[in-house]
Protein backbone atom coordinates (compact mmCIF):
# COMPACT_ATOMS: atom_id res chain seq x y z
CA UNK A 1 0.00 0.00 0.00
CA UNK A 2 3.18 2.16 0.68
CA UNK A 3 4.55 2.06 -2.51
CA UNK A 4 1.07 2.61 -4.26
CA UNK A 5 1.22 5.95 -2.16
CA UNK A 6 4.83 6.84 -3.45
CA UNK A 7 3.85 6.00 -6.95
CA UNK A 8 0.81 8.31 -7.02
CA UNK A 9 2.68 10.66 -5.68
CA UNK A 10 5.45 10.29 -8.43
CA UNK A 11 3.23 10.41 -11.17
CA UNK A 12 1.84 13.66 -9.56
CA UNK A 13 5.36 15.00 -9.49
CA UNK A 14 6.47 14.00 -13.04
CA UNK A 15 3.44 14.97 -14.73
CA UNK A 16 3.22 18.46 -12.89
CA UNK A 17 -0.47 17.28 -11.90
CA UNK A 18 -1.76 17.19 -15.70
CA UNK A 19 -4.50 15.33 -15.37
CA UNK A 20 -5.13 14.28 -18.69
CA UNK A 21 -1.45 12.62 -18.66
CA UNK A 22 -2.05 10.88 -15.09
CA UNK A 23 -5.09 9.04 -16.42
CA UNK A 24 -3.60 8.05 -20.13
CA UNK A 25 -0.37 6.82 -17.82
CA UNK A 26 -2.70 5.27 -15.30
CA UNK A 27 -4.96 3.13 -17.82
CA UNK A 28 -1.94 2.01 -19.61
CA UNK A 29 -0.36 0.97 -16.33
CA UNK A 30 -3.44 -0.89 -15.66
CA UNK A 31 -3.53 -2.57 -19.12
CA UNK A 32 -0.26 -3.71 -19.26
CA UNK A 33 -0.32 -5.47 -15.40
CA UNK A 34 -3.52 -6.84 -16.61
CA UNK A 35 -2.36 -8.26 -19.97
CA UNK A 36 1.05 -9.88 -17.88
CA UNK A 37 -1.22 -11.40 -15.31
CA UNK A 38 -3.51 -12.94 -18.28
CA UNK A 39 -0.86 -14.39 -20.62
CA UNK A 40 -0.14 -16.45 -16.98
CA UNK A 41 -1.09 -19.91 -17.26
CA UNK A 42 -3.09 -19.89 -14.61
CA UNK A 43 -5.77 -17.04 -16.08
CA UNK A 44 -6.53 -20.33 -18.70
CA UNK A 45 -8.37 -22.61 -18.27
CA UNK A 46 -6.31 -25.02 -19.43
CA UNK A 47 -3.55 -24.01 -17.90
CA UNK A 48 -1.85 -22.82 -21.07
CA UNK A 49 0.19 -19.84 -21.51
CA UNK A 50 -1.85 -16.70 -23.62
CA UNK A 51 0.16 -14.92 -25.94
CA UNK A 52 0.76 -11.40 -25.63
CA UNK A 53 -1.82 -10.23 -28.37
CA UNK A 54 -5.12 -12.10 -26.71
CA UNK A 55 -4.28 -11.08 -23.31
CA UNK A 56 -3.72 -7.25 -24.67
CA UNK A 57 -6.65 -7.49 -26.33
CA UNK A 58 -8.91 -8.96 -23.03
CA UNK A 59 -7.00 -6.81 -20.76
CA UNK A 60 -7.59 -3.57 -23.06
CA UNK A 61 -11.27 -4.23 -23.75
CA UNK A 62 -12.22 -5.21 -20.04
CA UNK A 63 -9.91 -1.89 -18.35
CA UNK A 64 -11.61 0.23 -21.61
CA UNK A 65 -15.16 -1.23 -20.54
CA UNK A 66 -15.93 -1.90 -24.20
CA UNK A 67 -16.49 -5.50 -24.59
CA UNK A 68 -15.73 -7.01 -27.79
CA UNK A 69 -13.55 -10.28 -27.37
CA UNK A 70 -11.00 -12.61 -28.96
CA UNK A 71 -11.65 -15.59 -27.33
CA UNK A 72 -14.92 -16.81 -25.46
CA UNK A 73 -14.52 -15.16 -21.38
CA UNK A 74 -17.18 -18.22 -20.32
CA UNK A 75 -15.10 -20.81 -22.02
CA UNK A 76 -11.13 -20.21 -22.48
CA UNK A 77 -10.48 -17.92 -19.18
CA UNK A 78 -10.23 -20.19 -15.20
CA UNK A 79 -11.68 -18.67 -12.54
CA UNK A 80 -8.56 -16.69 -11.59
CA UNK A 81 -8.75 -15.22 -15.13
CA UNK A 82 -12.08 -14.17 -14.74
CA UNK A 83 -11.58 -12.30 -11.88
CA UNK A 84 -8.50 -10.38 -13.34
CA UNK A 85 -11.28 -9.49 -16.14
CA UNK A 86 -13.41 -8.20 -13.12
CA UNK A 87 -11.11 -6.88 -11.62
CA UNK A 88 -9.73 -4.54 -15.08
CA UNK A 89 -13.77 -3.64 -15.42
CA UNK A 90 -14.19 -2.00 -12.24
CA UNK A 91 -11.34 -0.45 -12.13
CA UNK A 92 -11.74 1.04 -15.69
CA UNK A 93 -15.65 2.12 -15.16
CA UNK A 94 -14.84 3.59 -11.81
CA UNK A 95 -11.45 5.13 -13.32
CA UNK A 96 -7.93 5.62 -12.34
CA UNK A 97 -7.80 8.80 -10.33
CA UNK A 98 -11.00 7.57 -8.52
CA UNK A 99 -8.87 4.37 -7.98
CA UNK A 100 -5.67 5.73 -6.76
CA UNK A 101 -7.41 8.54 -4.28
CA UNK A 102 -9.56 5.44 -2.81
CA UNK A 103 -6.94 3.53 -2.31
CA UNK A 104 -4.93 6.48 -0.20
CA UNK A 105 -8.63 6.76 1.63
CA UNK A 106 -8.81 3.38 2.73
CA UNK A 107 -5.00 2.98 3.99
CA UNK A 108 -5.39 6.22 6.13
CA UNK A 109 -3.51 8.80 4.53
CA UNK A 110 -4.46 12.59 4.14
CA UNK A 111 -5.26 13.73 0.72
CA UNK A 112 -2.85 16.97 0.27
CA UNK A 113 -3.98 19.71 -1.70
CA UNK A 114 -1.99 19.11 -4.70
CA UNK A 115 -4.12 15.78 -4.99
CA UNK A 116 -6.98 17.47 -4.02
CA UNK A 117 -6.43 20.01 -7.01
CA UNK A 118 -5.67 16.94 -9.59
CA UNK A 119 -9.20 14.94 -8.53
CA UNK A 120 -10.72 18.71 -8.62
CA UNK A 121 -9.22 18.85 -12.57
CA UNK A 122 -10.28 15.30 -13.34
CA UNK A 123 -13.38 15.86 -12.54
CA UNK A 124 -13.87 19.05 -14.13
CA UNK A 125 -15.32 20.08 -10.70
CA UNK A 126 -15.35 24.03 -9.91
CA UNK A 127 -14.03 23.50 -6.30
CA UNK A 128 -11.48 21.40 -4.70
CA UNK A 129 -13.61 21.66 -1.68
CA UNK A 130 -15.17 18.23 -0.99
CA UNK A 131 -13.71 16.30 -3.49
CA UNK A 132 -12.63 13.75 -0.94
CA UNK A 133 -16.64 13.18 -0.35
CA UNK A 134 -16.96 13.44 -3.93
CA UNK A 135 -14.84 10.10 -4.47
CA UNK A 136 -16.54 8.49 -1.07
CA UNK A 137 -19.79 8.83 -2.62
CA UNK A 138 -18.27 7.68 -5.99
CA UNK A 139 -17.16 4.37 -4.36
CA UNK A 140 -20.51 3.81 -1.92
CA UNK A 141 -22.97 4.67 -4.45
CA UNK A 142 -21.38 2.78 -7.34
CA UNK A 143 -21.14 -0.53 -4.62
CA UNK A 144 -24.67 0.31 -3.81
CA UNK A 145 -25.78 -0.22 -7.31
CA UNK A 146 -24.14 -3.27 -8.11
CA UNK A 147 -24.97 -4.67 -4.96
CA UNK A 148 -28.99 -4.50 -5.60
CA UNK A 149 -28.09 -5.23 -9.48
CA UNK A 150 -26.38 -8.65 -8.47
CA UNK A 151 -29.54 -8.90 -5.68
CA UNK A 152 -31.62 -9.19 -8.43
CA UNK A 153 -29.90 -11.04 -10.82
CA UNK A 154 -29.32 -13.67 -8.03
CA UNK A 155 -33.53 -14.43 -8.63
CA UNK A 156 -32.35 -16.05 -11.30
CA UNK A 157 -28.55 -16.86 -11.70
CA UNK A 158 -28.80 -19.10 -8.21
CA UNK A 159 -31.67 -21.54 -8.83
CA UNK A 160 -29.88 -21.87 -12.38
CA UNK A 161 -26.31 -22.24 -11.58
CA UNK A 162 -26.28 -22.90 -7.78
CA UNK A 163 -25.46 -20.78 -5.03
CA UNK A 164 -22.16 -20.73 -5.45
CA UNK A 165 -21.79 -20.18 -8.83
CA UNK A 166 -25.50 -18.09 -9.34
CA UNK A 167 -23.96 -16.06 -6.37
CA UNK A 168 -20.53 -15.42 -9.11
CA UNK A 169 -22.37 -14.76 -11.59
CA UNK A 170 -25.01 -12.13 -10.05
CA UNK A 171 -21.78 -10.31 -9.33
CA UNK A 172 -20.06 -10.32 -12.13
CA UNK A 173 -22.83 -9.36 -14.02
CA UNK A 174 -23.97 -6.56 -12.38
CA UNK A 175 -20.71 -5.09 -11.72
CA UNK A 176 -20.00 -5.67 -16.09
CA UNK A 177 -23.54 -4.26 -16.83
CA UNK A 178 -23.02 -1.08 -14.86
CA UNK A 179 -19.31 -0.35 -15.83
CA UNK A 180 -20.78 -0.49 -19.61
CA UNK A 181 -18.70 -3.16 -19.74
CA UNK A 182 -20.58 -5.97 -21.58
CA UNK A 183 -18.59 -9.08 -21.10
CA UNK A 184 -20.52 -11.89 -20.22
CA UNK A 185 -20.23 -15.63 -18.28
CA UNK A 186 -23.15 -17.15 -20.34
CA UNK A 187 -21.87 -18.42 -23.31
CA UNK A 188 -21.92 -17.48 -27.23
CA UNK A 189 -25.02 -15.52 -27.25
CA UNK A 190 -24.74 -13.16 -24.69
CA UNK A 191 -28.29 -12.72 -22.94
CA UNK A 192 -30.15 -13.83 -26.21
CA UNK A 193 -31.75 -16.57 -23.60
CA UNK A 194 -33.21 -14.02 -21.71
CA UNK A 195 -34.77 -11.74 -24.50
CA UNK A 196 -37.74 -12.66 -22.61
CA UNK A 197 -37.49 -12.38 -19.14
CA UNK A 198 -38.49 -9.11 -17.77
CA UNK A 199 -36.05 -9.37 -14.41
CA UNK A 200 -33.22 -9.77 -16.79
CA UNK A 201 -33.70 -7.10 -18.70
CA UNK A 202 -35.07 -4.27 -16.07
CA UNK A 203 -32.20 -4.81 -14.10
CA UNK A 204 -29.61 -4.91 -17.26
CA UNK A 205 -30.95 -1.55 -18.44
CA UNK A 206 -30.95 0.05 -15.25
CA UNK A 207 -27.44 -0.85 -13.93
CA UNK A 208 -26.56 0.28 -17.95
CA UNK A 209 -28.57 3.50 -17.30
CA UNK A 210 -27.29 4.24 -14.16
CA UNK A 211 -23.88 3.86 -14.52
CA UNK A 212 -23.65 5.75 -18.10
CA UNK A 213 -25.95 8.73 -16.95
CA UNK A 214 -22.78 9.61 -14.60
CA UNK A 215 -22.40 10.63 -10.94
CA UNK A 216 -22.88 14.54 -11.23
CA UNK A 217 -26.55 13.67 -12.21
CA UNK A 218 -26.72 10.93 -9.49
CA UNK A 219 -26.04 14.10 -7.02
CA UNK A 220 -28.27 16.49 -8.46
CA UNK A 221 -30.94 14.06 -8.36
CA UNK A 222 -30.58 13.12 -5.15
CA UNK A 223 -30.01 16.12 -3.62
CA UNK A 224 -33.30 17.63 -5.17
CA UNK A 225 -34.91 14.21 -3.65
CA UNK A 226 -33.65 15.53 0.04
CA UNK A 227 -34.79 18.90 -0.74
CA UNK A 228 -38.22 18.21 -1.44
CA UNK A 229 -38.95 15.79 1.32
CA UNK A 230 -37.51 18.69 3.93
CA UNK A 231 -39.92 20.41 1.92
CA UNK A 232 -37.64 23.34 1.05
CA UNK A 233 -39.73 23.55 -1.80
CA UNK A 234 -42.29 21.66 -4.00
CA UNK A 235 -42.37 18.74 -6.22
CA UNK A 236 -43.53 20.32 -9.07
CA UNK A 237 -40.30 22.43 -8.62
CA UNK A 238 -37.83 19.42 -9.33
CA UNK A 239 -37.56 19.50 -12.38
CA UNK A 240 -36.35 23.22 -12.26
CA UNK A 241 -33.97 22.85 -9.73
CA UNK A 242 -31.99 20.83 -11.85
CA UNK A 243 -28.71 21.76 -12.75
CA UNK A 244 -28.44 22.60 -16.86
CA UNK A 245 -25.83 19.83 -17.21
CA UNK A 246 -28.82 17.12 -15.73
CA UNK A 247 -31.18 18.34 -17.71
CA UNK A 248 -29.60 18.43 -20.93
CA UNK A 249 -28.19 14.54 -19.73
CA UNK A 250 -31.56 13.09 -18.82
CA UNK A 251 -33.45 14.78 -22.07
CA UNK A 252 -30.73 13.17 -24.43
CA UNK A 253 -31.07 9.98 -22.46
CA UNK A 254 -35.04 9.70 -22.49
CA UNK A 255 -34.70 10.50 -26.52
CA UNK A 256 -32.11 7.84 -27.10
CA UNK A 257 -33.43 5.35 -25.11
CA UNK A 258 -37.24 6.12 -26.65
CA UNK A 259 -36.34 7.02 -29.77
CA UNK A 260 -33.88 4.23 -30.44
CA UNK A 261 -36.08 1.22 -29.01
CA UNK A 262 -39.05 3.38 -31.28
CA UNK A 263 -37.08 3.00 -34.33
CA UNK A 264 -35.72 -0.72 -33.55
CA UNK A 265 -39.30 -1.81 -33.40
CA UNK A 266 -40.06 -0.68 -36.64
CA UNK A 267 -36.91 -1.64 -38.64
CA UNK A 268 -36.97 -5.30 -36.91
CA UNK A 269 -40.71 -5.64 -36.33
CA UNK A 270 -41.08 -8.69 -39.21
CA UNK A 271 -37.49 -9.42 -39.34
CA UNK A 272 -36.86 -13.12 -39.18
CA UNK A 273 -33.31 -12.92 -37.84
CA UNK A 274 -34.04 -10.33 -34.93
CA UNK A 275 -37.20 -9.56 -33.86
CA UNK A 276 -40.36 -11.20 -36.15
CA UNK A 277 -40.29 -14.34 -34.56
CA UNK A 278 -40.91 -13.01 -30.86
CA UNK A 279 -44.40 -12.04 -29.46
CA UNK A 280 -44.96 -8.64 -29.10
CA UNK A 281 -44.10 -7.64 -25.45
CA UNK A 282 -41.31 -9.62 -26.04
CA UNK A 283 -40.47 -7.61 -29.38
CA UNK A 284 -40.86 -4.11 -27.07
CA UNK A 285 -38.81 -5.43 -24.32
CA UNK A 286 -36.06 -6.61 -26.73
CA UNK A 287 -36.20 -2.90 -28.95
CA UNK A 288 -35.52 -1.16 -25.53
CA UNK A 289 -32.48 -3.32 -24.83
CA UNK A 290 -30.80 -2.94 -27.87
CA UNK A 291 -31.47 0.86 -27.91
CA UNK A 292 -30.21 0.90 -23.82
CA UNK A 293 -27.03 -1.20 -24.92
CA UNK A 294 -25.92 0.25 -28.43
CA UNK A 295 -24.43 3.24 -26.07
CA UNK A 296 -21.78 1.53 -25.11
CA UNK A 297 -23.33 -1.17 -22.64
CA UNK A 298 -22.23 -4.71 -25.14
CA UNK A 299 -24.86 -7.66 -24.19
CA UNK A 300 -27.33 -8.20 -26.76
CA UNK A 301 -31.00 -10.30 -26.95
CA UNK A 302 -30.95 -10.13 -30.61
CA UNK A 303 -28.14 -11.25 -32.73
CA UNK A 304 -26.60 -8.04 -34.27
CA UNK A 305 -25.09 -9.98 -37.32
CA UNK A 306 -29.20 -10.23 -38.95
CA UNK A 307 -29.84 -6.52 -38.27
CA UNK A 308 -30.98 -4.55 -41.11
CA UNK A 309 -28.96 -1.95 -43.10
CA UNK A 310 -31.98 1.09 -41.36
CA UNK A 311 -30.82 -0.46 -37.80
CA UNK A 312 -26.91 -0.40 -38.18
CA UNK A 313 -27.32 2.82 -39.25
CA UNK A 314 -28.92 3.68 -36.23
CA UNK A 315 -26.91 1.55 -34.49
CA UNK A 316 -23.72 3.58 -35.57
CA UNK A 317 -25.07 7.00 -34.30
CA UNK A 318 -25.93 5.43 -30.74
CA UNK A 319 -22.62 3.62 -30.44
CA UNK A 320 -20.80 6.67 -31.35
CA UNK A 321 -22.95 9.06 -28.91
CA UNK A 322 -22.61 6.62 -26.00
CA UNK A 323 -23.37 7.52 -22.27
CA UNK A 324 -23.05 11.13 -20.18
CA UNK A 325 -19.87 12.57 -18.44
CA UNK A 326 -18.73 11.23 -14.99
CA UNK A 327 -19.91 8.48 -15.71
CA UNK A 328 -18.92 4.74 -16.81
CA UNK A 329 -20.09 4.67 -20.45
CA UNK A 330 -17.88 5.83 -23.52
CA UNK A 331 -18.58 7.36 -26.59
CA UNK A 332 -18.26 11.17 -27.27
CA UNK A 333 -21.10 11.51 -24.83
CA UNK A 334 -24.55 13.02 -24.79
CA UNK A 335 -23.88 16.06 -23.80
CA UNK A 336 -21.43 16.42 -27.06
CA UNK A 337 -24.37 15.78 -29.10
CA UNK A 338 -26.63 18.00 -27.37
CA UNK A 339 -24.48 21.21 -27.54
CA UNK A 340 -23.49 20.59 -31.43
CA UNK A 341 -27.44 20.22 -32.27
CA UNK A 342 -28.41 23.17 -29.67
CA UNK A 343 -25.62 25.22 -31.90
CA UNK A 344 -26.71 24.12 -35.03
CA UNK A 345 -30.26 24.88 -34.29
CA UNK A 346 -29.28 28.46 -33.19
CA UNK A 347 -27.52 28.94 -36.27
CA UNK A 348 -30.66 27.96 -38.75
CA UNK A 349 -33.36 30.14 -36.27
CA UNK A 350 -30.81 32.77 -36.45
CA UNK A 351 -29.64 33.72 -33.06
CA UNK A 352 -26.36 34.88 -31.67
CA UNK A 353 -26.29 32.89 -28.79
CA UNK A 354 -26.62 28.98 -28.23
CA UNK A 355 -29.13 28.37 -25.25
CA UNK A 356 -31.06 25.68 -23.29
CA UNK A 357 -33.48 25.53 -20.98
CA UNK A 358 -33.66 29.85 -20.99
CA UNK A 359 -29.67 29.02 -20.38
CA UNK A 360 -27.27 30.46 -22.76
CA UNK A 361 -23.96 28.02 -23.43
CA UNK A 362 -20.78 29.29 -23.12
CA UNK A 363 -18.45 29.01 -25.87
CA UNK A 364 -15.78 27.48 -25.04
CA UNK A 365 -18.40 24.53 -24.57
CA UNK A 366 -19.07 24.26 -27.81
CA UNK A 367 -15.76 24.38 -29.41
CA UNK A 368 -14.94 21.80 -26.92
CA UNK A 369 -17.49 19.56 -27.91
CA UNK A 370 -16.70 20.36 -31.99
CA UNK A 371 -13.00 19.31 -30.94
CA UNK A 372 -14.41 15.54 -29.53
CA UNK A 373 -16.59 15.31 -32.39
CA UNK A 374 -13.77 16.41 -35.16
CA UNK A 375 -11.43 14.37 -33.32
CA UNK A 376 -13.66 11.03 -32.78
CA UNK A 377 -14.61 10.50 -36.71
CA UNK A 378 -11.32 11.62 -37.62
CA UNK A 379 -9.93 8.82 -36.21
CA UNK A 380 -12.52 6.66 -36.71
CA UNK A 381 -12.19 7.22 -40.68
CA UNK A 382 -8.65 6.28 -40.18
CA UNK A 383 -9.34 2.79 -38.59
CA UNK A 384 -12.00 2.12 -40.99
CA UNK A 385 -9.68 2.38 -43.78
CA UNK A 386 -7.19 0.71 -42.60
CA UNK A 387 -9.31 -2.36 -41.49
CA UNK A 388 -10.50 -2.02 -44.62
CA UNK A 389 -6.91 -2.97 -45.98
CA UNK A 390 -6.04 -5.65 -43.22
CA UNK A 391 -9.70 -7.60 -42.88
CA UNK A 392 -11.78 -9.30 -45.69
CA UNK A 393 -14.93 -9.09 -43.90
CA UNK A 394 -17.92 -6.74 -45.47
CA UNK A 395 -17.94 -2.74 -44.94
CA UNK A 396 -20.74 -3.36 -42.65
CA UNK A 397 -19.22 -5.41 -40.36
CA UNK A 398 -15.83 -3.77 -40.50
CA UNK A 399 -17.86 -0.61 -39.87
CA UNK A 400 -19.92 -1.69 -36.98
CA UNK A 401 -16.97 -3.50 -35.23
CA UNK A 402 -15.02 0.20 -35.34
CA UNK A 403 -17.75 2.10 -34.18
CA UNK A 404 -18.25 -0.32 -31.70
CA UNK A 405 -14.93 -0.36 -30.15
CA UNK A 406 -14.90 3.92 -30.15
CA UNK A 407 -17.80 3.78 -28.57
CA UNK A 408 -16.79 1.05 -25.97
CA UNK A 409 -19.88 -0.95 -26.75
CA UNK A 410 -18.75 -4.38 -27.41
CA UNK A 411 -21.30 -5.47 -29.86
CA UNK A 412 -20.17 -7.09 -32.83
CA UNK A 413 -20.97 -9.12 -36.19
CA UNK A 414 -20.01 -12.36 -34.95
CA UNK A 415 -16.93 -10.40 -36.44
CA UNK A 416 -14.11 -9.71 -33.60
CA UNK A 417 -12.60 -13.34 -33.42
CA UNK A 418 -12.15 -12.81 -37.54
CA UNK A 419 -9.74 -10.12 -37.02
CA UNK A 420 -6.12 -10.05 -38.52
CA UNK A 421 -2.90 -9.27 -36.04
CA UNK A 422 -3.34 -5.90 -37.65
CA UNK A 423 -7.13 -5.53 -36.97
CA UNK A 424 -6.61 -6.33 -33.73
CA UNK A 425 -4.23 -3.79 -32.93
CA UNK A 426 -6.34 -1.34 -34.40
CA UNK A 427 -9.42 -2.18 -32.44
CA UNK A 428 -6.88 -2.08 -29.48
CA UNK A 429 -6.34 1.64 -30.49
CA UNK A 430 -10.14 2.50 -30.85
CA UNK A 431 -10.80 1.06 -27.54
CA UNK A 432 -8.17 3.10 -25.85
CA UNK A 433 -9.04 5.93 -27.26
CA UNK A 434 -12.82 5.23 -26.58
CA UNK A 435 -12.09 5.40 -23.11
CA UNK A 436 -9.90 8.11 -22.95
CA UNK A 437 -9.85 10.37 -26.00
CA UNK A 438 -12.79 12.23 -24.84
CA UNK A 439 -11.70 12.45 -21.22
CA UNK A 440 -8.53 13.67 -22.02
CA UNK A 441 -9.93 16.12 -24.70
CA UNK A 442 -12.44 17.32 -22.27
CA UNK A 443 -9.88 17.94 -19.46
CA UNK A 444 -7.27 19.54 -21.99
CA UNK A 445 -9.53 22.20 -23.75
CA UNK A 446 -11.69 23.02 -20.32
CA UNK A 447 -8.52 24.51 -18.98
CA UNK A 448 -8.06 28.20 -18.60
CA UNK A 449 -6.41 29.54 -21.88
CA UNK A 450 -3.67 31.83 -21.72
CA UNK A 451 -4.53 34.58 -24.18
CA UNK A 452 -2.35 34.74 -27.27
CA UNK A 453 -1.21 38.37 -27.89
CA UNK A 454 -0.20 37.66 -31.44
CA UNK A 455 -3.11 36.08 -32.54
CA UNK A 456 -5.50 38.30 -30.80
CA UNK A 457 -3.54 41.27 -32.33
CA UNK A 458 -4.16 39.75 -35.82
CA UNK A 459 -6.53 41.22 -38.38
CA UNK A 460 -10.19 39.43 -38.32
CA UNK A 461 -11.70 38.35 -41.55
CA UNK A 462 -14.42 36.14 -42.88
CA UNK A 463 -14.24 32.78 -45.17
CA UNK A 464 -16.82 31.67 -46.78
CA UNK A 465 -19.23 28.70 -45.82
CA UNK A 466 -21.72 26.41 -47.31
Amino acid sequence: MTNLNINFKKMLKETKFNAARIIIVGFLWVIIVGTLMLMLPVSSAKGQWTDFVTALFTATTSTCVTGLVVVPTYAYWSLFGKVVILILIQLGGLGIISIATGVLIIIGKKINLKERRLIQESYNLDTSQGVVLHIIRIFSGTFAVEGIGAILYSFRFIPKYGVAKGVWYSVFHAISAFCNAGIDLLGDNSFMAYKGDVLINITTMFLIVVGGIGFIVWWDILKNIKNIRNKKYPLKKFSERLSLHSKIVLTVTAIAIFGGAILTFAFEYNNPETLGTLKTGEKILASFFQSVTLRTAGFCTIDQAGLRNASVLLAFFLMLMGGSPMGTAGGIKTTTVALLFLDVKSVVTGKNATEAFKRRINRDNIKNALAVMTMAISILMIAVIALTFTETGSLTKICYEAFSAIGTVGLSMNFTASLSLAGKLIIIVLMFFGRIGPITIVIALARKRRIDQHIKDLPEKKVLIG
